[in-house]
């Protein structure tokens, strides 16, 4: 065994960091995040990349065993590592908390059931629970059919105008009246669109496509006006047998109709059939209601000044 480290590099390192994530993934989420939650991060506008050259990746020989890495805020910092390799959780622990970012004391350190050798060392370093969550889960096993209200309809990905798709996301995520698109060309050739693409260069203000990302599955709700109010997006992991859905935003005057839960039904029925065993959610009670059940819980370790 020959243990050895270097920097995460960006422009080269995403398909290997990928497929350690799939390699090691686990349902029961001992290994912590699945592999779309750093790779749609860190192709999103809302993503600081300037510190990604802080992530590091611990090798044995030429085999990735770990990796530490920061997310939004760049403060938060995750753990994944290879089961067997427990031993190195000190080295994480120490590299995490002397390297990577710690703006004015805020750095959290993000950890979940399975990575308790993880928190047995932050417990060591002072660190304390600052909040818990359970980001939740639905399971296959079950079935999901609620149905798409009337006067709306499904847009197929392949020909999803990336402009209106930008204006859902930015209104269906809160941003506010203003229009912020409004001045842009459609014709501008650094937009990269044509039907054949769809919208896989999606606007350059929103964000980058990336090498794993799986459009053709996303879901887009468009009113009998054709504006897109709904939108799902879908990273399908097959050799996980994960539907991992991010990011998934309704316009607010479009809300409480029923259009994300008949978003979620129908990526449940175009992937069911594709093998798919569970889909993600989130931390909101709305998931619940649509009988998603236990998921990925979250602990988030802060370290605080006597």
């Amino acid at each position: 065994m020959k243990i050895t480290t270097r920097q995460f590099r960006i422009l080269t390192d995403i398909n290997l960091i990928w497929d350690f994530f799939v390699e090691i993934y686990d349902r029961e989420h001992r290994n912590g995040v699945a592999a779309p939650f750093f790779e749609y991060a860190i192709s999103s506008s809302w993503m600081d990349t300037s510190y990604q050259f802080l992530n590091r990746i611990w090798f044995d020989e030429d085999r990735v065993v770990a990796f530490v890495f920061n997310e939004s805020p760049v403060t938060d910092i995750y753990f994944k590592v290879r089961p067997g390799y427990e031993f190195l959780a000190g080295e994480l622990v120490d590299y995490a908390i002397n390297c990577m970012p710690n703006f004015e004391g805020k750095q959290q350190l993000m950890l979940f059931n399975g990575q308790e050798f993880l928190i047995e060392e932050v417990k060591r370093r002072g660190f304390s629970l600052a909040y818990d969550y359970e980001s939740r889960e639905f399971d296959y096993h079950n079935e999901l059919n609620y149905p798409l209200p009337e006067g709306f309809y499904f847009v197929n990905p392949s020909e999803a105008d990336p402009v209106k798709l930008a204006e859902c996301c930015w209104y269906g995520f809160d941003h506010g009246k203003e229009k912020p698109f409004e001045n842009w060309d459609r014709q501008d050739d650094s937009m990269d669109w044509t039907p054949e693409k769809g919208y896989k260069g999606i606007l350059r203000a929103m964000m980058a496509p990336s090498p794993h990302a799986t459009y053709g599955y996303d879901v887009i709700i468009a009113d009998d006006k054709g504006k897109y109010v709904c939108y799902s997006g879908m990273w399908w992991v097959p050799e996980n047998k994960l539907a991992y859905m991010e990011p998934l935003c309704t316009i607010p005057e479009y809300r409480h109709r029923g259009l994300a839960a008949a978003a979620l039904s129908r990526h449940y029925h175009i992937l069911k059939p594709l093998g798919a065993t569970h889909m993600t959610g989130g931390g909101d009670p709305f998931y619940e209601k649509l009988g998603y059940g236990q998921g990925i819980h979250w602990y988030c370790w802060q370290a605080y000044d006597d």
